[in-house]
């Protein structure tokens, strides 16, 4: 056989595998995310959700080993015990084992269509990636265990159990298809949390190595709200609807904040979505109805155009959970709507805001005066883009100009954009060190005069009329705002390089504020990093070391005798070229930053720069020991 006649089909090419073996082999296909074994639990206490809000129990206990094992027990209907069926499996064998097994497919089923585990497929997924899983059915006063390994039925043993009926299930998740079997507690601390406000009188006990954490809300989605916007509401009414009619329902909370960005947790029978039809209907309604109702008041003068949803969206914070029937996804994690049925809802919402908005026209003037100020943001911001695109006016030339920067910023000689690295530096003494030790080829330096504005205290035109805010959004030459666009970015890498001070780590944070709040997607990507560098540099017996510490110079000095000398580094200025070079830009010290949880991060950026004294005093209380403060 030639080398050519192994790229040809043969009667072998062509396999066949069973649910089992394809699960196991392409395990992200069901289960998503593969580095955590965190949608294993989702899906089983998913089942267990579906089985409170049908009126079946209202506590769930999950339980967290150190070893990766969990165990989950609800106190819903049960299976029917030793339920025989043709194929010689019992209901309880099979729910647990045959791909495409559910009681929730129908509509005029026990779960209405409208349940969150609708596809007959998490609780197999369990089983085939987990070395081990026990599941025990308890009803009408009787029991089934039945237990699989590697996920093939192993045993079953039935009995009497005048225990609460419910389910239990246990299992060990296979370091095979999971890079960590341990579940990633933060995220699922804050789904039980959401599922708790979500589903109002549930329990749900955690109980992890040592800890025990009890979730449950009183006063449902309004909990969820509280705890996001805190202090940053500007309305005191907020718009609260509860629709029900027929399988259908509606539970949705909107109110408004000092923010600029907009917020929307849509959820769809529990579960969290990303995308679909009901968020762009839910949108489209608010937009239409509040141009309405604004041009009804005078507030929108005829001549005017409407506001775009951007505008009536800004600082909105919008949560809600539909359950509807026949709801179609792109996959089993279940975060992409692909088909919904929002006829029922549409009207009812867009009525429920036309009354909430006349029973509260002082504040919703408010929300008003917002949609203007940010109507008038983004035309400066359109203008502030054509300007760092470097557009002339087309009556006089139609043509592109070139772009004009200030003196500020030293270019490399790559035009590639993969190759240049962006360099923002401290001051023009650590510039000037910066421009000789640098890479001419890849790296340019854009030096700043010292602490730019703060992105959160700062309206955007201000942001836009300010000089290095403006360079630099000219200089990484992306947009801004909504209409950021990595792919037009002049830079892979923006290196902040600041001082090691309270003055340089101020810089930093703004820094890192501006581009999270107005260049998220760079920040996402990857593409933001800080210069690490060290604050002492000690020459010993014809060697350096770096210290990066006042701790790590003290632990040196106790492991090393004899002379030395130590050159104090706090900031790039104060290092020779030759240093600099070697201490940071010959092997790139750069640390990247990146984003584990936007929710927290958010929240975070706005107590240490937002405009709320309180807010920070509080965190600095709170973190005081983590800080460095002492207080009485």
């Amino acid at each position: 056989m030639n080398t050519q006649d192994k790229n040809l089909y043969t009667e072998d090419s062509i396999e066949s595998l069973s649910p089992l073996e394809f699960t196991r082999l392409r395990p992200g296909v069901y289960c998503g995310d593969t580095s955590h074994s965190t949608q294993l639990l989702i899906e089983i206490v998913s089942n267990a959700v579906d089985e409170a809000r049908l009126g079946h129990g209202n506590l769930i206990e999950v339980s967290v080993k150190e070893d990766g094992a969990i165990r989950v027990r609800d106190y819903g209907q049960g299976f029917l015990v030793n339920s025989m069926r043709e194929d010689g499996k019992t209901v309880l064998e099979a729910a647990f084992s045959v791909l495409n097994t559910s009681g929730k497919y129908r509509e005029d089923g026990t779960y209405e269509g409208t349940s969150l585990g609708s596809f007959g497929i998490g609780s197999k997924i369990t089983t085939y990636l987990s070395h081990w899983l026990d599941v025990i059915t308890i009803r009408d006063g009787m029991m089934e265990q039945v237990s699989f390994k590697e996920g093939v039925f192993d045993k079953r043993y039935v009995g009497k159990n005048d225990k609460p009926s419910g389910t239990i299930v246990e299992w060990l998740p296979s370091e095979e298809f999971f890079t960590d079997i341990h579940v990633d507690l933060t995220a699922i601390r804050k789904l039980f949390k959401v599922i708790a406000c979500l589903c109002p009188g549930l329990k749900i006990c955690l109980e992890t190595e040592g800890n025990s954490e009890t979730f449950y809300s009183e006063h449902g989605l309004n909990d969820l709200v509280d705890e996001a916007v805190k202090d940053k509401e500007i309305l005191k009414n907020r718009l609260m609807t509860n629709f029900s009619e027929g399988k259908n329902k509606l539970d949705l909370v909107l109110t408004y904040t000092t923010d600029y960005s907009t917020v929307i947790v849509p959820y769809v029978n529990t579960g969290l979505t990303q995308t679909g039809p009901h968020i762009t209907q839910i949108k489209t309604i608010i937009t239409r109805e509040m141009n309405k109702f604004f041009r009804d008041k005078g507030w929108l003068k005829e001549k005017d155009e409407n506001l775009s949803g951007d505008d009536c969206q800004e600082g909105m914070y919008l949560v809600f959970n539909i359950t509807a029937p026949n709801v179609a996804y792109d996959a089993q994690v279940k975060t992409r709507v692909t088909k919904i049925d929002m006829t029922p809802f549409t009207k009812a919402i867009a009525e429920e805001l036309q009354y909430w908005m006349a029973a509260n026209e002082k504040e919703v003037k408010g929300i008003a005066d917002k949609a203007l100020n940010a109507r008038k943001a983004r035309e400066a911001a359109r203008k502030a883009r054509d300007a760092a695109r470097g557009l002339k006016d087309k009556k006089e030339t139609g043509l592109k100009a070139k772009m004009k920067l200030s003196d500020k910023f030293i270019d490399c000689t790559s035009k590639n954009p993969k190759d240049r690295t962006l360099l923002l530096v401290e001051g023009l003494s650590a510039g000037a060190s910066a421009v000789e030790a640098r890479n001419p080829k890849k790296d340019c330096i854009y030096m700043l005069r010292g602490k730019i504005i703060s992105p959160l205290k700062t309206a955007v035109e201000k942001i836009l009329a300010n000089q290095e805010m403006s360079d630099i959004i000219k200089v990484i030459g992306a947009g801004f705002r909504d209409n950021f666009d990595m792919s037009k970015m002049n830079f892979d890498k923006i290196v902040i390089t600041t001082d090691a001070d309270s003055d340089g780590y101020d810089i930093e944070l703004l820094l890192i504020t501006f581009f999270y709040t107005y260049m998220r997607p760079l920040v996402e990507a990857g593409k933001l990093y800080r210069a690490v560098t060290p604050l002492y540099i000690v020459r010993h017996k014809d060697k350096e070391y770096y210290c990066y510490t006042d701790n790590e110079l003290e632990e040196w000095k106790k492991t090393h005798t004899g002379n030395y000398d130590i050159l104090r580094a706090k900031g790039l200025g104060e290092l020779n070229p030759e240093d600099l070079q070697k201490v940071c830009f010959m092997n790139e010290h750069y640390k990247r930053i990146t984003i584990t949880d936007a929710e927290k991060t958010t929240q975070l950026l706005e107590t240490l720069m937002g405009s709320s004294v309180e807010l920070r005093k509080q965190y600095i209380y709170d973190n005081a020991k983590e800080l460095g403060f002492n207080f009485d």
